[in-house]
């Protein structure tokens, strides 16, 4: 091969990820870099998805148990680590294999991340504390009068993704938005990115389908265990904190699954719009691993 390749398999949740990036991962005798914003966080498994402890087994993972969430993850974090993980596996392979469904993250990986000015240290710490009093509502209004441009175009329901373009927005006085339309940076090995997609429906079936296997898993008593830290930013996502609604009594359980499918369902969808925006890609259903692997043999093929 001319280059050194990263095989990137994406795409929404529950679609199927995992056990496509296995099978690949065992055909080249390679190992895989996550590509998930939570499944780096040791105290959170059943709600994330991990890759079950055979499948660690199987196949090594980078980005997997590797923090805690006491620490601040972010895409320029993973950007390095994922770049020291690929160089490390190249020395051993000439293809590495990444899998994740955190468009930024990938994002980051593929083209490097915008340069953002520093950030006043007093505005994130009043933010995050305000944040923590006054709730999701509170975030979401503040960034729909402070920067209306990311309310339109951002991630909405994502506290962190809310809580950095208002922090941009309060330091700077320019949208984050401005600062994300940089220079994309070449990577020094080929990237092939291929998207896992199902119909509609089926994709909502497997979704809730999973949310009641974690359910029967321990997902509640995974929650119950992390409660008291439920302020931390990496447990504000789906699956925990509509679990600590109900821990609070705010809500009946029932109320909390169904609001963990319908929220998992809508993040999915803002998943496929997402790398529909980002490109090039191939998309293949992944029930038909045959034409994947033909795919991405081609491709590999065209490299050499």
């Amino acid at each position: 091969m001319k280059k050194k390749t990263c095989l990137i398999i994406t795409g929404p949740t529950a679609v199927g990820k995992t056990s496509i990036s296995i099978q690949l991962a065992k055909h080249y005798h390679t190992s895989i870099i996550s590509a998930d914003s939570r499944q780096c966080y040791r105290e959170m498994n059943i709600g994330v998805a991990k890759p079950s402890e055979a499948q660690l087994r199987e196949v090594k993972h980078y980005f997997i148990n590797s923090h805690s969430i006491t620490e601040e993850v972010n895409a320029a974090d993973f950007e390095q680590y994922a770049l020291t993980s690929v160089a490390e596996i190249f020395t051993k392979n000439d293809i590495a294999i990444m899998v994740g469904g955190t468009g930024l993250y990938i994002k980051a990986f593929c083209q490097g991340l915008d340069n953002i000015p520093s950030i006043d240290p007093l505005i994130r710490q009043q933010i995050i504390k305000d944040y923590e009093t006054k709730g999701l509502d509170w975030l979401q209004l503040q960034v729909k009068e402070n920067d209306p441009r990311f309310f339109a175009e951002g991630e909405i329901q994502n506290p962190q993704r809310m809580m950095r373009a208002l922090e941009v927005k309060l330091s700077t006085g320019i949208s984050i938005r401005e600062f994300q339309q940089g220079k994309k940076t070449t990577r020094d090995f080929d990237i092939i990115i291929i998207e896992l997609e199902l119909p509609k429906e089926l994709l909502h079936q497997q979704i809730n389908q999973r949310v009641d296997d974690m359910m029967k898993q321990g997902l509640l008593e995974e929650v119950i265990t992390l409660y008291n830290k439920r302020s931390l930013n990496a447990l504000q996502t789906v699956g925990y904190s509509e679990l600590f609604r109900y821990l609070d009594k705010e809500i009946l359980l029932n109320e909390a699954v169904e609001l963990i499918k319908r929220n998992t369902r809508h993040y999915a969808k803002r998943q496929v719009t997402w790398f529909k925006k980002f490109g090039n890609s191939f998309i293949f259903d992944p029930r038909d691993s045959t034409k994947i692997f033909s795919a991405v043999e081609q491709k590999l093929q065209d490299n050499v």
